[in-house]
């Protein structure tokens, strides 16, 4: 039981399994294996999001822009799209994923040359991308009968009975899973948010790291920008509005520490799976949209509590270390 408890991944999988049972009680249809597909299928763009901001979490900072920017990236995807439905698909993905890593690119640039606090930086770009849109757009909508067809088909098209969008979101996965683990740049992103000055001294220019993770967190917007639209077929100024909290909470819940340097892949993913079981079932068992914000709520809440539990634990066990070593 001890050893559940300290793996934040094991515990997420027990609540989330027990989750699901608890709704299968109420309405057995939700575990069939198409409806627990489809689930994935409805996560997969905020697993893909909350995979951007663990990246810039880990590195002490925190990106408010990510769903504006997806708003802003798929805009200018639709409206590509509309004025030109021959261009290639893949270069109009292109195309949204360079404008999102250049929009994060400026959240890097502005928190690491100016100095200016990641929150204060990324509230800013936020309205000013959602301003963006409304200049470009004019306020006006692009409904799906302006889209093409292949623009709208890709996320749904089926390969080996998924949708495409679950396997380009698995696919993502396992990029991060590499990029974390066997790069130098991922194992930055770990050592500036857990000792910045410490980082400094082997070497690891903490701005610049910083910049990369933004950037990074930028490109997957741009890509979940393209996604958003063609699956719902419709562009908009207030698409994703306020959908930047759930992916910062999906991190939370994940156990990946606002305090930087604290987190995987694996927790991430978990975090958008328990959110995306919550966001899916509690409709379907007849709970209030207002209920379901004030759960959602205290499920974040609580894991803010669980995460700081755990790191004034480590903490602890840091300091009697040191006490024996020094005694």
């Amino acid at each position: 039981m001890k050893l559940l408890l300290k793996n934040r991944e094991m515990l997420l999988v027990v609540a989330i399994v027990a989750l699901v049972a608890l709704i299968a009680l109420r309405f057995p249809p939700f575990v069939t294996p198409g409806n627990l597909a489809n689930v994935y299928n409805d996560t997969s763009i905020l697993i893909i999001l909350a995979l951007g901001q663990m990246a810039v979490i880990l590195t002490r900072c925190i990106d408010l822009s990510m769903a504006a920017n997806l708003a802003l990236s798929g805009m200018v995807a639709a409206m590509i799209n509309a004025a030109m439905p021959g261009l290639p698909i893949p270069l109009v993905i292109l195309i949204a994923m360079a404008l999102g890593a250049l929009l994060g690119s400026i959240n890097g640039l502005l928190v690491w040359k100016l100095d200016i606090p990641p929150i204060v930086v990324t509230l800013g770009t936020l309205t000013i991308y959602r301003g963006l849109i409304f200049l470009l757009s004019g306020g006006a909508w692009i409904n799906a009968h302006q889209m093409s067809d292949a623009f709208k088909a890709l996320p749904r098209a089926a390969v080996l009975g998924f949708p495409l969008l679950s396997w380009l979101s698995l696919v993502i996965i396992g990029i991060m899973v590499v990029v974390m683990r066997r790069t130098p740049l991922g194992r930055a992103f770990f050592a500036v948010g857990g000792n910045p000055h410490a980082a400094v001294y082997t070497g690891i220019d903490v701005g610049r790291t910083r910049f990369f993770a933004y950037c990074l967190s930028g490109t997957l917007a741009g890509l979940s920008g393209y996604l958003w639209v063609s699956r719902y077929a419709v562009a908009y100024v207030d698409i994703a509005a306020g959908f930047e909290l759930d992916i910062i909470a999906a991190c939370v819940i994940g156990g990946i520490s606002i305090a930087g340097g604290i987190g995987s892949v694996g927790g991430a993913l978990l975090g958008a799976l328990f959110l995306g079981v919550i966001k899916n079932a509690l409709p379907v068992i007849n709970i209030s949209p207002f209920a379901q914000m004030a759960i959602s709520g205290m499920v974040i809440i609580i894991a803010v509590a669980v995460n700081a539990r755990a790191e004034k634990r480590k903490g602890r066990v840091i300091l009697r270390k040191a006490e024996a070593v020094h005694g």
